[in-house]
Order: structure tokens, then C-alpha cells, then sequence
């Protein structure tokens, strides 16, 4: 439990939070490949392909070498997707999609960083036209997500312009503790991922959660906190002393690409294991 407050003379802090099987239990990104279906911007095969890399994602079966002809293929198949019609189908599906998948210890911690007085930020490797609807409903603050280059014409290139994936969530985190004032050394963060070791490490009280088998031996010689979290339930469910306090989700730096940004969400995913150590 985080029982301390910041006092109007303490520096500014922040939580940093990655997103999938961190905040909520699946992909951000593929959990949606059903409503883009529907919508008209993927075919039957390609949610068949998008099941499947959820299923490797969940496991942890996939190697370097997978998820990186997952992410090619992912980043041409939105190629020509128009941005204003996947964020509309994001939005008429996010309640369905994602409030039933959200851990109800990381909205816990949510709510308990931002009594103590502390922003939220969530910094994902999926997609802004993702992410951002996501930090809204859980009252984040901020969001740095992957950002695809956008023609003309509305519609995505399949060329990548910034890539929220590991050595840069450190540097996005610290770029935000330069324009916000935060004391990385009092801030927290929160990952499943040993690719985001680098993010862990750049902040004073870093915690593996529901941690790859590569973070938990990193988290364990570091002597890193290991959380387990495993009770998704909506947020309208949770009791009434817990409920979603109504924070605006500001746009960070980095914008998002829904289909392209998801292969990096996938690329290290490793075998779950669940072990609870409290901080």
C-alpha cells in the first residue's frame, strides 16, 4: 500500500505504468482485431493471424526472430487504414474490450499514486489511436505511445516515426521528468517486460509485475519488488471506496499507429509466472 504523500514542497512525482499484461490481462492493440474486422480494415485471415499472436503474446512462446516478422507484417497491414475511422471503432468498443480486462490491483495502485499526490503515466509500445482511449478510462495523466506516420490523406503510410519500445521509454520518461519536474529518484514504474528494464532503472522504486521469466531473475538480483496481479473485473464492479476518480488523460509526445505499433508489444514476450511479493 503507498501510504506516503507528496507535500506542496516536494518535488513533482510520477508512476509509470507499461500497459499490457502490466495494467490490463491481454494486447491492447489485438484485442481490438475483431472491431477492426467488422469495420472493414482487416480480413478473416488476418484475425485468425492477430488470434494467433495473442496467443503467443499470452504465453510467452515467441522469439526475437517471430516477433519481428510480426511486426513487419502488422506495420504493412496498416497501410492505408484511415486514423479517424480506427479511432472511432476503438471508441465504440473500448468499454466492451478493455474495462472487463483491467487488473483491479494496477487501478488499485492508480488510484493510490494519485491520492499520494502523483501523476500517472502510461508509456506503451501500441498505439495512441490505442492507448490514449485506454489512459483516459483509467484516469492516466499522461501517455507515450508509438507514433506511425500519418499522409495526407488521413490515412496511416506503414512507415513507423517513433517507437515507444524499450531504451526509449527510458528516454521518453526522462524527457518528461525535464519538462514536468519530476524526481525520477522518488518516481515509480511498473512493467511485465524485461525489455523495459531500461525504463525500471531510471526511476527510484521500480517493481516487476507479473514479470517474464527474464525480469524476474533481473527484479531478483536487483532485489526489484515482484508483483502479481490477477483479478481483472470491470471498474463499474469494484467497490465503492475504489472507484475510477474522473482524471483527463493528457496527450504525451507520442502518438500511436493501432496495427503496426502491436508486433512491439509482443517482441520479448516471455512464459508468465505468477509470485506475490508485496512492495
Amino acid at each position: 500500500m503507498l501510504t506516503f504523500v507528496e507535500n506542496c514542497f516536494s518535488p513533482r512525482t510520477a508512476a509509470f505504468f507499461d500497459l499490457d499484461k502490466t495494467v490490463i490481462a491481454k494486447s491492447s492493440t489485438l484485442t481490438f482485431s475483431k472491431s477492426f474486422y467488422q469495420g472493414g480494415l482487416i480480413n478473416r485471415r488476418a484475425v485468425l493471424r492477430t488470434a494467433y499472436t495473442q496467443f503467443v503474446f499470452l504465453a510467452g512462446g515467441a522469439d526475437h526472430d517471430q516477433m519481428e516478422r510480426m511486426r513487419e507484417y502488422l506495420s504493412a497491414l496498416c497501410k492505408g487504414w484511415n486514423v479517424q475511422q480506427v479511432k472511432d471503432l476503438v471508441a465504440e468498443t473500448l468499454h466492451d474490450l478493455i474495462d472487463p480486462i483491467i487488473y483491479d490491483e494496477a487501478a488499485t495502485l492508480i488510484e493510490e499514486h494519485h491520492t499520494a499526490g502523483r501523476d500517472v503515466v502510461i508509456v506503451s509500445t501500441s498505439g495512441a489511436e490505442v492507448v490514449e482511449p485506454i489512459g483516459e478510462l483509467l484516469g492516466a495523466d499522461r501517455v507515450v505511445a508509438t507514433r506511425m506516420v500519418v499522409g495526407d490523406d488521413g490515412c496511416f503510410t506503414g512507415e513507423v516515426e517513433y517507437y515507444a519500445y524499450g531504451p526509449t521509454k527510458a528516454e521518453a520518461i526522462r524527457t518528461l521528468a525535464e519538462s514536468e519536474g519530476y524526481d525520477l529518484s522518488r518516481c515509480y514504474a511498473y512493467s511485465d517486460s524485461a525489455t523495459d528494464v531500461p525504463m525500471l532503472e531510471s526511476v527510484g522504486y521500480p517493481h516487476a509485475v507479473n514479470p517474464s521469466r527474464t525480469l524476474r531473475r533481473e527484479a531478483t538480483l536487483r532485489e526489484w519488488p515482484i508483483l502479481t496481479f490477477d483479478r481483472p473485473v470491470r471498474l463499474k464492479q469494484r467497490l465503492p471506496g475504489f472507484s475510477m476518480p474522473p482524471r483527463p488523460a493528457l496527450v504525451a509526445a507520442a502518438a500511436v499507429g493501432a496495427a503496426a505499433a502491436t508486433a512491439g508489444l509482443v517482441w520479448y514476450a516471455n512464459r508468465r509466472r505468477a509470485a506475490a511479493i508485496t512492495a
